[in-house]
């Protein structure tokens, strides 16, 4: 039997319950806690997911770095302004940071205007 989603559950919930089951039989038979219940009788639609906190990656320690290289080609020419490869490079070079390229190409994509 394929899984149903939350939203179809707590619709099964409400319907039997109206059908005139008990909480605890509504519990047996859609395998769920007394909350899952409670819930699902109290509100047509679950609860939204919470959001996971962001993780500290490796490259939170070079974002400074990053931003003023950034900051300093807004003023320059076209031409000598740092590429991604280029922004990488010093990175390894003059920091020894350990960070992997696509790690700096996705968060310079996001900073560049």
């Amino acid at each position: 039997m394929p899984q149903m989603s939350k939203v179809e559950l707590y619709a099964a919930i409400r319907r039997d319950h109206r059908d005139g089951m008990s909480m605890r039989e509504l519990e047996r038979r859609h395998g769920v806690t007394w909350r899952t219940v409670r819930k699902a009788l109290d509100s047509s639609w679950p609860e939204p997911r919470k959001k996971l906190p962001p993780r500290a990656t490796t490259l939170d320690p070079y974002k400074p770095v990053i931003d003023e290289i950034l900051r300093a080609d807004l003023d320059a020419p076209r031409k000598q302004r740092h590429t991604v490869t280029r922004i990488f490079h010093r990175l390894v070079e003059e920091h020894g940071a350990d960070v992997s390229y696509g790690v700096v190409r996705y968060y310079v994509a996001g900073r560049k205007p």
